[in-house]
């Protein structure tokens, strides 16, 4: 059976789980799993939670604060190197139906000796959408590459078992991508800071995956604290504070059953449109333009706001520059007048039409809630009101971001239907506000109440289901980042 020799042993009960999964494999009938590891060599374990994101959301990608918290559900890594120059994947999922297995040679990440650049890797996994999922995983030998310049003389045979659920918003992506990237690093002996680990699986994500996410996930799969909200400036990520979950309170995030994708057209159209509003608020501000010759993006000359529109002001914004932003723009127009924007991610397309005016003023309004509620939740307890009123502005602001975002386009019927049960349901059930979550456009809806609200949070999932058919899973607690895990060294010792 497999034994940790040299790192201390975490006590998390999915720790236990996994090693369960992994000391079974030899009796597995699926030849796949039970040929994967060999008993000869050491295995590298990783984990990553998944995140609930609290407050800020998508205006990660213009520069804002925002507070997240990592989940109790997480994803496990194992790896094993092999002589053999390929890396081998297999994923166990509850769902047995739907497990996976790729093999990708290491040579096919290669040309004449060096790594393939990102479109042709991101090209290359887009074309079977069967295999699209192991970009994920097998991502992240692909950045090694082209980023820390890491040639890899030996392959690998990875098993991935995740509990984070995919499709409803809580960084199931992220989860995997985290701890591919800290077993990897452990397993080939790479030295990888936790801000640098964060950073370069969102390369992962935006690069070889194709999915226009900001740096958040990474970042609170990576940097985040048990029961603590992780306060990240996304500039581009940089963590201000660790700020304890006050005592009275907990946070529940409910899944809405529609489901996310950070990738979908609706999130990305969106932050298209806020790179769009900035290239003209450029314009407008008389900032220097320029495009580089290495990517042919363009860059802002902007001292003042430093790059990130969710350094503007709301008064700034509404006094010198939200009138004359146009409400939708066709993206053909767009590009003939202002040759695209400072995004390296966001993507327009001539051929669609695009909002502006809203996108634009959602991160910059954004921001300042999240400073607010920031603010607000790290306050004393003795300096809270005992009425529970301060609570109730933290709500507040939640409402107000989820508005905020449905009016980007990006809400949906079921998450609408949750945030609505919740403002019914109000501080008399010790429910005090909630949200959409993450990319938006269905996923999960955040939750702040009193610690002792379970019976009002399941109420509001019974009644979920009665309107809709479909009974949201509830999430509570949670669980140290990767960084605070390490990994685990593992090696095959008879019984």
């Amino acid at each position: 059976m497999y034994q940790i020799v040299d790192s201390p042993s975490r006590d998390l009960p999915d720790t236990a789980a996994f090693f369960e999964t992994l000391n079974g494999l030899s009796q597995d009938a699926r030849p796949e799993l039970r040929g994967l590891f060999d008993d000869k060599s050491d295995m590298f374990v990783a984990r990553a939670p998944g995140r609930l994101d609290v407050m800020g959301g998508i205006a990660d990608y213009c520069g804002s604060l925002v507070l997240q918290m990592p989940l109790q559900e997480a994803a496990f890594l194992a790896v094993q190197l092999d002589q053999v120059r390929k890396v081998t994947v297999v994923t166990l999922t509850e769902d047995r139906s739907r497990e996976s297995f790729v093999e990708i040679p290491l040579a096919d990440f290669e040309d004449d000796g060096r790594p393939v650049g990102y479109d042709t890797a991101r090209a290359r996994f887009e074309r079977d959408p069967t295999r699209h999922w192991a970009a994920y995983v097998a991502g992240v030998f692909i950045v090694l590459m082209c980023e820390r310049d890491v040639r890899f003389s030996r392959g690998s045979r990875m098993l991935v078992a995740s509990r984070v659920p995919e499709g409803k918003g809580v960084s199931s992506s992220a989860a995997i991508e985290v701890a591919a990237m800290q077993a990897v690093a452990a397993a080939y002996d790479i030295a990888i800071a936790p801000r640098e680990m964060a950073l370069l699986c969102q390369k992962v994500e935006n690069l070889v995956a194709g999915a226009p996410c900001g740096v958040m996930d990474q970042m609170t799969a990576v940097c985040g604290e048990e029961a603590r909200l992780l306060a990240l400036l996304c500039q581009p990520a940089e963590v201000e504070a660790m700020i304890p979950i006050p005592e009275e309170l907990a946070i529940w995030g409910l899944d809405s059953g529609v489901r996310h994708s950070v990738g979908g057209a609706d999130y990305g159209a969106v932050r298209a449109g806020a790179a769009m509003g900035y290239r003209m608020i450029a314009e407008r501000a008389g900032l220097g333009v320029r495009q580089t010759a290495s990517t042919g993006r363009l860059e802002i000359d902007d001292p003042g706001w430093r790059g990130y529109l969710s350094n503007l002001t709301p008064s700034e914004f509404e006094q010198t520059y939200a009138a004359r932003l146009p409400d939708r723009i066709e993206g053909a127009e767009f590009l003939s007048r202002f040759q695209g924007t400072s995004d390296s991610v966001a993507r327009v397309s001539p051929e669609r039409s695009y909002a502006v005016r809203v996108p634009t003023a959602h991160p910059i309004y954004e921001n300042n809630r999240v400073r607010r509620f920031a603010e607000l939740i790290a306050e004393p307890s003795g300096a809270r009101t005992r009425d529970g009123r301060q609570f109730e502005l933290l709500g507040e602001l939640m409402y107000q971001s989820h508005a905020s975002y449905s009016a980007c386009g990006l809400g949906s019927n079921g998450t609408d239907l949750l945030v609505r049960l919740v403002r019914e349901a109000g501080p008399g059930r010790g429910l005090y506000g909630a949200r959409i979550t993450g990319g938006g456009s269905g996923g999960t809806v955040a939750v702040l109440a009193r610690r002792d609200a379970s019976p009002a949070i399941e109420a509001i999932a019974s009644r979920y289901a009665e309107e809709t058919g479909y009974r949201p899973q509830i999430f509570l607690g949670s669980s140290p980042g990767a960084a605070a895990f390490g990994y685990l060294k593992l090696r095959y010792r008879e019984r």
